[in-house]
């Protein structure tokens, strides 16, 4: 199966708070989107992995995504090591994206810049021949680089490079959040507080949304940075 977007995320929710938007709005294209969770966040402090699994295919679903998968590394020990760079790289090969969205490069929860490099550079290595990896069925994988690797932006407001338009699809994007309701904000919920479950950040990730879109002149929009340049074939596609 081979897909446009592949889009990886540390956590469950990961994704939906960061791209989700970008998501939809390429699947609307038809484009073939697929989101591979990292852990399955189990160290959260409100609800529980079963939980957190219904949510996370639930809002799966509301994005519209082909597929979603979790490799079960452990939730706040994800590390750049070999063998975890083999897994990703299996998952590369299988699914040979075009571009793939990462973690942020640097961000409050440790896991997350972790992930982003651990990603970008199974991405590279996922293109060296000698590198070999078996697909489910045992058989010798090709070898597979993605054209572009793409690090969304989470807790810190880091500089985008580039921004992309989602005011035709914030809407699916907070639904999409809002699936993961042990997570967020809820008057209700008797659980134990947490720096995401504040009224305050589950509006944020729509203001911030609507401040990227206003800084260029539209309603909504995503910000994502890149290690390496970027090029347009006119000048004319820039906006």
């Amino acid at each position: 199966m081979k897909v446009d977007i592949l889009a990886f995320g540390a956590h469950p929710d990961d994704v939906e708070l960061s791209c989700g938007g970008t998501l939809h709005k390429a699947i609307n294209e038809g484009k073939t989107v697929v989101i591979i969770d990292l852990t399955r966040g189990e160290l959260g402090t409100r609800g529980s992995v079963e939980i957190r699994k219904e949510e996370a295919s639930t809002a799966a679903k509301i994005l519209g995504v082909h597929k979603r998968e979790n490799l079960e590394f452990p939730d706040g020990f994800v590390f750049n090591t070999k063998e975890n760079q083999l897994e990703i790289i299996k998952k590369i090969r299988q699914y040979q994206p075009e571009i793939v969205f990462c973690n942020a490069i640097d961000d409050r929860h440790s896991d997350h810049a972790k992930s982003s490099a651990l990603v970008r550079d199974a991405c590279f290595l996922s293109g060296l021949l000698k590198i070999e990896t078996l697909d489910t069925s045992g058989g010798l994988q090709e070898s597979w680089r993605p054209n572009a690797v793409y690090s969304y932006i989470q807790w810190k407001n880091i500089t985008p490079d580039f921004v992309v338009d989602i005011s035709s699809t914030i809407d699916v994007k907070m639904a999409s959040v809002a699936a993961y309701a042990s997570q967020f904000f809820d008057p209700n919920s008797k659980a134990p507080e947490t720096p995401i479950s504040t009224k305050n950040f589950i509006e944020s990730v729509r203001y911030r949304a609507a401040d990227l879109g206003r800084l260029v002149n539209t309603s909504y929009a995503e910000g994502f940075t890149s290690d390496r340049l970027l090029a347009v074939e006119s000048i004319f596609d820039l906006k």
